[in-house]
């Protein structure tokens, strides 16, 4: 099984950016990233005027669509992190944006001072990434980075869990 990390904050608090520098560097190592990305809002990953597309229109629930390159899955429905990562489980590591509620080992990303909280709320917190350098980088656990600190980062990922 995959090690699982996930990467949670607030809204605008660097998540999608992080975990896109992480994929870089890791993809560098030839390590195989999946990333699992938490929406609350809803979205639309299919475009119009592709059959994928029109068979979900028409009513399908479920829509696969695959090449000798991709394969895509479309479900009418909400999927349980669980199997989505069991989906993953032969990657080098997993990545997932979001689901704070989860029990997986958490980066938690804070933009200012008043996002602390967030580091008592949650279970597992192994590492917070800090956005404002007034906060000292610290050794201790919660392990804290600078936000520009991607090889570090990194380095405390492949250290740990790889």
């Amino acid at each position: 099984m995959a090690p699982v990390i996930q990467i949670v904050g607030y809204k605008n608090s660097g998540k999608t950016t992080l975990i896109t520098r992480l994929i870089e560097l890791f993809h560098g190592m030839n390590l195989r990233v999946a990333v699992i990305k938490h929406d609350l809002h809803g979205f639309e990953a299919d475009r119009e005027r592709t059959d994928s597309y029109r068979y979900r229109q028409a009513g399908a629930a479920g829509t696969a669509i695959t090449s000798p390159w991709r394969t895509a899955i479309f479900e009418e429905r909400e999927t349980p992190l669980a199997d989505l990562i069991s989906r993953f489980a032969d990657y080098d590591l997993i990545l997932v944006e979001g689901f704070k509620q989860e029990s997986y080992p958490k980066m938690v990303m804070l933009r200012s001072a008043e996002d602390e909280p967030l580091i008592r709320d949650l279970k597992q917190v192994c590492a917070v990434i800090q956005k404002e350098a007034a906060f000292p980088a610290s050794q201790e656990e919660p392990r804290r980075f600078q936000r520009d600190e991607i090889e570090q980062i990194a380095e405390f990922l492949r250290h740990r869990w790889l």
